[in-house]
């Protein structure tokens, strides 16, 4: 009887132990080969803040006055970074949510042997990889990083583990305390040789982990003032660390800062479980190599909250937490933690194709390691005939996928890195039937030509169907009403420049239809000189249409009222610019006194040639070298200027015009400098519609330079881009300046490049479009192309072959003009970015310039 019961009593022993072996076993494997990505990092230092319970919702609500609770953390997401929701896992718990975090992998199920305080088994993470890391915070949170770590480069700041009282009456001390001593240990830094060099090493990691939050959420509820205010204070902190980092690196651009949460907290105050109150945390990334603010007119989510939030505009990218582990790792160039099963999220990262290809395939790499090394364990215990590889997997197919995405990044074909094979085969199928067809047919050569082309076109719309169906969705979010409105509004202004090629009038009637513009909107009550100046030289503008193209004679005493304008223009700019000295270098000045001198010599050369060939007397020798010295320095004087976006567009501007003025012969020479006013009118009523969309408030033209590099990109209606179609009145008489010899080849050249300089202008005020209201450029751009592509196909169908040969060679040019536009554009946005751009320097060393 003692047997049996013993007996039984060991069975049951063994039953209750066979779970912890058999569902409680750490699924974490060893002897991976590191894995890194093999091009330089865009950051050498990253900062991790990790905000312990704080939820997403919390964080990114407004308050009841309207107000966010994190001003600094929202200005980021809506002019600096990148941000979304870190989707966590059960349970939510501090230690696996940081390891989930730092290491890349979720919970380790044989904790529960340790009682859930800590792994059982060592791990790798970012910190371990890392050259050095020094981390402050909670006692419970940060001997768990540097105990597993691989040598003596761990280092950890705790406070006293009773300071982690729920009934303490100001739980922020906790979080004050490390901040305190991130700055303390700054200001020691500068005087420790050793430490000094230490952080200024590449590859090194600070980890602030701030556990205020968590503790007034358990003490007082998340819903408590002491939770809110709570996030206030880490707030405020954050801003003072961050603005600590870069004055001590010198504003560098090489520190990434990464803010986020562990996990979240339900409203009575626990956390473990998988509310969404507690799985959805914040995600705000900022710095070198992370994206600027998106914006959007739509988002797909299955939740409302980014109309809650009020950042339905900013693009929401999500992540799950482990994935944030490979971000950190690629963002400063250390290998990937080999027990991470995290997702780089590329969509946050501001790099090259290349290197995005390259971090993805290192992920794939590393992600493939552990399957393999598993793989290989489970091969060597079991028999042969029992063990059954992953067909999906096997060694031929892991082979062959990583060839082909080697391949890919190897040629440049960044799209392709893992790529479905369904589409591309079903067009290569559609392109032989097509073929054949015409081959049955005895079709000539250029059938083949019109056939085939649409279907690599129709090949790459499709590749980018996701880019259609988020156009689609965005146009659905209009009111009908509005969008036809909009479709009718775009279709008269392409009737309209398609008419003005027949009858020149009509450019007249669209320019006095944006005159009104501004009066039909808010624009009027907001800013009145700025709607009065838009209307008066846009009816200014819209006269020269109705001015003779042919058959006038010449008249120098328009050319030289322009030029007196010039420098009246010149000396109101530079008084404006002396008296804001931090503005205007004497460098600068001598540059601008250059160009005045230039449009006097200008001046000077158009009189005395008009009074030489009156007096056929030829063209004096010095007048002729006068002209092209002037026409060659023009492009490359405005590179001298200050990059600010008014110096430079008005340097640019005085350059310009004094060639212009050597190929003028009467009215045309007003031409440039009244659409140049137009122009900075543009710029500044642009910057109004920013203004009253809530979107950034406006700046002043002399302190924002075109040097700064930004990607943000938000769609505008590009009126004034038409205009430039308004100047095709040219002759002969206008390039005497430059010789009189006839020479069509040159004559033509100099009157194809007067054509170009007003394109030239509009183009440059594109930039600052671009650059004062962040607009990308590539956007814009694609739209004028549209623009130009509508108007050739109506051309193309108004092409004639019949009548007489005016009628039938004047359909083929205007044909041949639109068609060529698109060419021309290419050209003059590249000088454009030339023109705006660089910056070149008489003497001494380049300075830095910052907004």
């Amino acid at each position: 009887m003692l047997l049996f019961f013993t007996l039984g009593l060991l069975i049951h022993f063994v039953f209750f132990a066979s779970i912890f072996d058999i569902y409680f076993t750490s699924p974490l494997v060893h002897g991976m080969t590191p894995q890194f990505t093999p091009l330089p990092p865009p950051a050498r230092r990253l900062v991790l803040f990790v905000a312990d319970g704080l939820r997403a919702d919390t964080l990114y609500e407004l308050d009841e006055n309207g107000t966010s609770r994190a001003p600094f953390i929202r200005n980021i997401i809506m002019h600096e970074g990148s941000w979304g929701i870190s989707h966590t896992r059960v349970p939510t718990e501090s230690r696996p949510g940081h390891v989930a975090l730092i290491a890349g992998f979720y919970e380790d199920v044989s904790a529960v042997a340790k009682g859930w305080k800590e792994n059982p088994v060592e791990f790798d993470s970012l910190f371990n990889e890392s050259k050095y890391t020094w981390s402050w915070g909670s006692p419970d949170i940060l001997p768990m990083f540097a105990k597993g770590a691989s040598g003596d480069h761990v280092y950890t700041y705790s406070y006293d583990a009773k300071r982690e009282d729920f009934g303490a009456q100001d739980a922020t001390k906790l979080d004050t305390w490390v901040f305190d001593n991130v700055k303390d240990f700054f200001h020691h830094a500068r005087n420790n040789q050793s430490l000094f060099s230490k952080i200024n090493e590449e590859k090194i990691v600070f980890f602030l982990h701030l556990l205020g939050i968590d503790t007034n959420g358990h003490a007082h509820r998340p819903s408590s003032r002491d939770y809110k205010d709570n996030i206030k204070k880490v707030d405020d902190g954050v801003k003072e660390i961050v603005s600590m980092f870069n004055h001590f690196y010198g504003n560098d651009g090489k520190t990434t800062f990464i803010f986020t949460s562990d996990h979240g907290m339900t409203d009575w105050g626990s956390h473990g479980a998988g509310h969404p109150s507690e799985t959805l945390t914040p995600l705000v990334t900022w710095g070198a190599g992370i994206n600027y603010p998106q914006r959007v007119s739509a988002q797909q989510f299955d939740d409302s909250f980014l109309k809650e939030w009020r950042l339905e505009n900013w693009k929401r990218l999500d992540v799950n937490q482990a994935d944030i582990a490979p971000l950190m790792t690629s963002l400063i160039g250390v290998p990937f933690p080999l027990n991470s099963v995290g997702i780089l999220p590329v969509d946050y990262l501001n790099n090259t194709d290349l290197f995005k290809a390259e971090s993805m395939f290192t992920n794939a790499v590393q992600i493939l390691e552990q399957f393999k090394v598993k793989m290989t364990q489970k091969k060597e215990v079991t028999l042969p005939f029992l063990f059954t590889p992953f067909k999906l997997l096997s060694d031929s197919k892991q082979f062959n996928i990583l060839r082909k995405a080697r391949s890919y990044i190897k040629h440049r074909k960044f799209d392709e890195v893992k790529p479905s094979h369904l589409l591309p085969c079903s067009f290569v199928a559609i392109g032989i039937l097509v073929a054949f067809f015409l081959l049955i047919q005895a079709c000539p050569w250029t059938y083949y030509v019109y056939g085939l082309l649409p279907v690599p076109i129709w090949y790459a719309v499709l590749r980018e169907f996701q880019v259609v169906q988020d156009l689609v969705t965005s146009l659905l979010t209009y009111p009908l009403s509005h969008f036809v409105g909009y479709l009718l509004v775009f279709t008269l202004g392409i009737e309209i420049l398609v008419l003005s090629f027949f009858y020149r009038y009509m450019l007249t009637a669209g320019l006095t239809a944006f005159a009104v513009w501004p009066f039909l909107t808010r624009l009027w009550t907001r800013a009145k000189v700025t709607s009065l100046s838009w209307a008066f030289f846009s009816v200014l503008l819209a006269v020269f249409p109705l001015m003779p193209v042919v058959g006038r004679k010449p008249d120098i005493s328009l050319v030289m009222g322009a030029g007196l304008l010039v420098l009246l223009l010149s000396l109101c700019v530079v008084t404006s610019l002396r008296k804001r000295k931090d503005s205007f270098r004497k460098e600068e000045l001598l540059v601008h006194l250059l160009q005045v001198l230039s449009t006097v010599l200008s001046m000077y050369v158009v009189y005395s040639t008009q009074s030489s060939l009156l007096r056929k007397q030829g063209l004096p020798l010095m007048n002729q070298i006068i002209s092209w010295a002037t026409l060659a320095s023009s492009l490359f004087v405005p590179l001298l200027s200050s990059p600010a976006v008014f110096q430079r567009l008005f340097s640019i501007l005085l350059s310009l015009m004094s060639t212009y003025l050597l190929l003028s012969t009467g009215y045309e020479a007003v031409f440039p400098l009244v659409l140049s006013c137009l122009m900075f009118v543009w710029i500044n009523i642009e910057q109004e519609t920013l203004q009253q969309s809530g979107v950034c408030c406006k700046q002043k033209l002399t302190s924002i330079q075109f040097s700064y590099n930004t990607d943000i990109t938000q769609f505008r209606q590009l009126y004034l881009d038409d205009i430039r179609r308004a100047f095709f009145l040219f002759d002969l008489a206008s390039v005497y300046c430059f010789l009189t010899v006839f020479s069509p080849f040159m004559m033509g050249a100099l009157m194809m490049w007067k054509i170009l300089i007003p394109f030239v202008l509009v183009m440059c005020a594109f930039e600052a479009v671009q650059l004062t209201t962040q607009l990308s450029s590539k956007s814009l751009f694609l739209i004028v192309l549209v623009i130009s592509d509508i108007m050739a196909l109506h051309f193309f169908f108004l092409v004639k072959d019949y009548g007489s040969w005016l009628d039938i060679g004047t359909s083929i040019s205007h044909y041949v003009i639109v068609m060529s536009m698109t060419i021309f554009l290419v050209f003059l946005n590249g000088l454009a970015q030339l023109l705006t751009t660089k910056k070149l320097r008489l003497c001494g060393k380049p300075k830095s310039h910052f907004m």
